[in-house]
């Protein structure tokens, strides 16, 4: 079953493909996204990667979490679901 990871602290120039090879070597990146604002169309500075299963997530996270991405540290950990409000 694949792992949601959410991606935080992205340097504004990655995009979704800067953030699926970033992930590639830990493991198969089902999907990658960077969320971007609907009106300006620049980067939030998050995003999330979906690996295709739980060991290749927590590969991915304790390599990545804390390590630099174009200059930034990035955080990664597990996506938790959206909350109801």
């Amino acid at each position: 079953m694949s792992k949601k990871l959410f991606v935080g602290s992205l340097p504004w120039a990655v995009n979704d493909e800067g953030l699926k090879q970033a992930f590639t070597p830990y493991g198969k990146v089902v999907s990658a996204t960077v969320v971007v604002d609907r009106r300006s169309g620049r980067s939030k500075g998050f995003g999330f990667v979906e690996m295709e299963n739980d060991s290749e997530a927590k590969a991915a996270i304790e390599a990545l979490n804390g390590s630099e991405l174009n200059g930034r540290n990035i955080v990664v950990n597990e996506a938790k679901p959206k909350e109801k409000e």
